[in-house]
C-alpha cells in the first residue's frame, strides 16, 4: 500500500487523523505528516481516512504494481 497527500490541497481539517493515527499525524495546528508506505494492517483505517477528506487530498494505491519500487 502506498499513500500520497497533496499538501497544497490539504486544508488541515484533520478529519483523517483520528481514523488512521498510526499513519497520519498533525504537527502543530495545520501541518500534516504521514507514512507513505503504511503496513498492510492499516488498510481499512487508511481507506476510511481517504474517504473522510473533504478536499480529497489523500491518494491511496491499495495494491501498487509489484514492479514499482517504493521507498
Amino acid at each position: 500500500m502506498r499513500i500520497v497527500v497533496d499538501l497544497n490541497r490539504c486544508l488541515g481539517y484533520a478529519q483523517c487523523v483520528p481514523l488512521a493515527p498510526e499513519v497520519l499525524q498533525l504537527s502543530g495546528e495545520e501541518a500534516l505528516t504521514y507514512d507513505p508506505n503504511p503496513d498492510e494492517s492499516q488498510r481499512q483505517q487508511v481507506a476510511r481516512a481517504v474517504a473522510s477528506c473533504p478536499v480529497q487530498a489523500i491518494i491511496a494505491e491499495m495494491d501498487p504494481p509489484s514492479d514499482r519500487v517504493t521507498l
